[in-house]
């Protein structure tokens, strides 16, 4: 039992993220659910790394191809260098123009043959194109991209015009520069000195395939979040439907047993789930039937103390009121008898009473220890024996088996083992013999007293637990009991997770044999 305190007290230490419980279940399980896919979600804007890497591979295959093609220029002819630049700007799809010593413009691809690429018109862009560059700019400003400068044709074709340019002619080497397209797509501008004499290349590349790449890979990535997103918002409902119908449907059902507004309020039991709604359900089903009889048992018992105390205080007050108007001291020797023996009656119905109401209150909040039941039993004969109370009977002990062990309080067990042997001297003849027998059956110790009276009928076996029950022998005084007796004993037991049952005497011989079973230690 106190084990189970201690449980108890450890399944309901604060939680310590009782700061969650501010928001619905239904809510904590979409968030629980949702929050991992968000996190996914902001691979999209990472997906800048991506394009990064493409565009660094893709600046060291312009550097090598201006640097190859302009070492084919220089030292050719000008018909040479003219036909090297259209043929390299039609494969490779790029814009080669060559610049002269003074940074004039002599020869152009696209001006010697036709255009190897356009770049989009803005106001031809189809939805779902607005749409991307849209998205690029928004990732762009969530992941903070270095800003890329437009591609914008100069007025003047000379070299002046391009900062790639003048670097590449002071420094001598090639140097590349990122533009971006009126549609959004990356330029790339690769600017190389040509031969000695302060000659140019400049190569334009429109690389569109970057941004088709990153579009493509982050709209793959975008439908695939949305589905899992969908499929994890409609599981979640789903999960929390489940969750929080049963619990609301228990929650009303409880509130309407609080309130007490239906007698037969039919709590959810869920039977068909087998999780733990379904265990909860079950619990609270069980626990509202159990404080249902715990109610009904209350106020028999209250109607019972009622009906058993009126009784005595009846006859009281009237031998007391009769009292004033007798004569005879005989009569009045009587009347002060039975105003005695009421006044004794009343006092041990309290007693028992008070005893009876709070035994599973006490039982709830003991400490439950072992207990040796055969010596327990051999302890509680031997104080009666001294004090006189098994009359003129005869008690057997027996003990069967090596261990009879339980787990319990011994205070309340001795209180049983009175109520028994009480009970069976009450009906045992005169000199009558009681077998008293603790054996130990199994996972269990019985504990059997048995008398050799007139026993007890089948069908009256149960109604003897019955609290006030008034049948008791001929011979003894009316009022010298409780009618308590047994109906204690069995709440004892059942507190000890044990039966107080009645059997027939098994020797054969005319009896009642009282069994209280607790489970072995």
């Amino acid at each position: 039992m106190a084990e189970d305190d201690a449980g108890s007290r450890r399944d309901f230490r604060p939680d310590p993220l009782r700061w969650s419980s501010r928001f619905s279940l239904t809510s904590r399980i979409l968030a629980v659910n949702i929050l991992p896919l968000a996190l996914l979600g902001g691979g999209i804007f990472y997906l800048d790394s991506y394009r990064k890497q493409l565009l660094s591979e893709r600046y060291k295959l312009a550097r090598i191809e201006a640097q190859i093609t302009a070492e084919a220029l220089a030292g050719a002819t000008r018909e040479r260098q003219e036909a090297v630049l259209t043929q390299i700007g039609k494969e490779q799809k790029m814009r080669l123009r060559m610049f002269d010593a003074e940074g004039n413009l002599w020869a152009d691809s696209f001006a010697l043959d036709q255009p190897a690429f356009k770049f989009d018109k803005v106001g031809d862009e189809t939805r779902s194109e607005r749409f991307a560059r849209w998205l690029d700019r928004a990732v762009n400003t969530i992941v903070g991209a270095d800003p890329i400068p437009d591609y914008v044709e100069p007025e003047t074709p000379n070299s002046d015009a391009w900062p790639e340019l003048r670097r590449a002619r002071e420094e001598g080497l090639t140097q590349i520069q990122l533009r971006d397209a009126p549609d959004g797509t990356p330029v790339i501008n690769a600017a190389a000195p040509v031969g000695l004499v302060g000659a140019t290349l400049l190569t334009t590349r429109n690389a569109v395939d970057i941004t088709e790449k990153v579009r493509e890979a982050r709209t793959t990535l975008g439908m695939a979040l949305g589905l899992a997103l969908l499929t994890s918002i409609l599981l979640s409902l789903y999960l929390a439907r489940t969750i929080v119908t049963p619990l609301r449907s228990l929650a009303r059902a409880a509130i309407r047993v609080r309130l007490g507004r239906e007698r037969e309020v039919e709590v959810p039991r869920l039977p068909e789930r087998q999780d733990e709604i379904g265990l909860l359900a079950r619990a609270v089903a069980d626990m509202t039937g159990a404080l249902r009889h715990r109610i009904d048992a209350v106020e028999s018992f209250a109607a019972d103390v009622a009906h058993e105390i009126k009784n005595p205080l009846a006859s009281l007050r009237s031998a007391v009121d009769s009292l004033g108007k007798v004569d005879d001291p005989e009569l009045r020797n009587q009347l002060i008898q039975v105003a005695a023996h009421d006044v004794r009656r009343i006092d041990r119905l309290v007693s028992e009473i008070s005893e009876a109401s709070r035994i599973d209150a006490e039982l709830s909040r003991a400490t439950f220890e072992s207990v040796d039941m055969a010596r327990l039993v051999e302890n509680v004969v031997d104080r009666r024996e001294a004090r006189g109370e098994n009359g003129d009977c005869r008690i057997d002990l027996l003990r069967e088996g090596s261990s009879t062990l339980v787990l319990g309080v011994p205070l309340r067990l001795e209180r049983v083992i009175e109520n028994l042997l009480n009970n069976a001297v009450s009906f045992s003849p005169p000199g009558g013999t009681i077998t008293v027998c603790v054996a130990r059956r199994g996972e269990h110790v019985e504990t059997s007293v048995c008398d050799e009276g007139p026993g007890i009928p089948a069908e009256s076996r149960e109604k003897v637990f019955a609290r006030f029950h008034s049948l008791r022998p001929e011979a003894e005084d009316f009022g010298d009991h409780s009618g308590l007796g047994l109906a204690i004993g069995r709440t004892i037991a059942e507190a000890h997770d044990g039966t107080l049952t009645v059997h027939d005497n098994g020797n054969g011989s005319t009896g009642a044999c009282l069994v209280l079973t607790l489970p072995a230690a």
